[in-house]
């Protein structure tokens, strides 16, 4: 719930401000429920080999196949380097064999296209969509390896679904779905490689990514040896098999167990929420919030020029009013503000994207907090045109 101001608050200024002003899109808010005391039984200081620190890793692994759906014919594993790792280590292992389609409408999409053209030197078909607008999927060679972001983190768009993805298809498709899973509902039987890391959704600790491997993509690893040489961190197979003990909690480097427990109380906070379900719906509810405040002010607007594929976690904001000289310091200026009166913290476009701002609304997020921060964000608005 919001919490009061100091009286000594001038007039013109809110009275209420968020109880946690943590609006980053990553590492984004703890679950409302984080205390430091819920870790107590981390196994520190012990391998992470050990039975107690196995069955944990396992435990990460099938709670969050259970609470988003994966199929229990595909692979769960946890690697490191967050998703980024997650998602080169994919790239690394299965790509190559055949061409690939290259999909980004924002710097995380831009950035696969750039290690797949540039670094390992694919055939591969680049399509590309400005900030705010998206590819269209249904375009898209199947025949081929398809590369693509579920949600835009840094653009604020989303994928609205996996309709245009063939069932029989002959490529496989990588999704980066970092800043989607645990809030989007997503089409598992069209996704053969996904990949997240624990500090989105959930506000986990970072450094660590998930690998969810589909049937056809371990066939993949199992039939086909790249051209170029992997590094030991990036190895999924061995003599031509995977390595199953990747998928059962057995990580190729060495885990932070303090994380390993801090992701497992995420995951009882988002199984006494609802699970996939409540966790959706929460987001909704703080992307309405904020939707509903943007129709109501003509000097503000969603990046995302569709609807339809506007995201409910990583809400991108442009500012429209045409007194504004330079949007990139004026934008600037209103994130500064709001931090500075501790209303809503790290909330600035990503350095890549467009000027506006990103306000974090997944499920950890409260919509009393997002409801509390909206009249101060359109006070620094008003604040910021005055002041010229």
């Amino acid at each position: 719930m919001a919490i009061q101001q100091p009286a000594s608050r001038p007039d013109t200024q809110p009275v209420a401000v968020p109880a946690n002003p943590r609006f980053s899109s990553g590492p984004c808010a703890k679950p409302p429920t984080f205390d430091l005391a819920n870790l107590a039984s981390a196994p520190l200081g012990r391998s992470h080999r050990a039975a107690e620190g196995k069955a944990k890793l396992k435990a990460a692994i099938e709670r969050t196949r259970d609470i988003i759906g994966v199929p229990a014919d595909y692979r769960i594993g946890i690697v490191p380097a967050s998703d980024t790792g997650a998602f080169e280590m994919a790239m690394w292992n299965l790509l190559g064999e055949r061409p690939a389609e290259m999909v980004a409408w924002e710097s995380f999409g831009a950035g696969w296209v750039t290690d797949v053209v540039k670094q390992l030197k694919i055939d591969a078909a680049t399509h590309t969509a400005d900030y705010g607008e998206i590819v269209d999927m249904g375009a898209l060679n199947y025949d081929n390896d398809v590369c693509f972001t579920w949600n835009g983190t840094t653009s604020g768009v989303r994928v609205t679904s996996g309709d245009v993805i063939p069932a029989d298809r002959a490529g496989l498709t990588l999704c980066d779905a970092t800043s989607a899973a645990f809030a989007m509902d997503l089409p598992w039987d069209k996704l053969d490689v996904t990949t997240f890391s624990w500090q989105k959704v959930l506000g986990g600790e970072a450094a660590h990514g998930m690998l969810i491997l589909s049937p056809r993509a371990v066939a993949r690893l199992e039939s086909y040896t790249p051209a170029w040489p992997l590094p030991k961190i990036f190895r999924l197979t061995k003599g031509g098999k995977l390595i199953d003990g990747i998928f059962e909690g057995a990580t190729i480097n060495t885990p932070s167990m303090l994380c390993v427990e801090d992701y497992l109380n995420a995951l009882d906070w988002a199984e006494s929420v609802g699970g996939l379900k409540g966790l959706i719906a929460r987001a909704d509810a703080n992307a309405q919030a904020i939707a509903d405040f943007v129709a109501a002010h003509d000097w503000i607007d969603h990046l995302a020029i569709d609807p339809a594929t506007r995201s409910n976690t990583s809400v991108c904001l442009k500012f429209t009013d045409d007194r504004i000289a330079d949007g990139a310091a004026f934008a600037k200026a209103i994130a500064k503000r709001l931090a500075d009166e501790n209303v809503a913290l790290d909330i600035g476009a990503y350095r890549d994207a467009p000027p506006g701002l990103r306000i974090w609304c997944g499920g950890t997020v409260e919509t009393s907090d997002i409801k509390a921060m909206l009249p101060w964000l359109e006070y620094a608005f008003e604040t910021e045109i005055a002041a010229g």
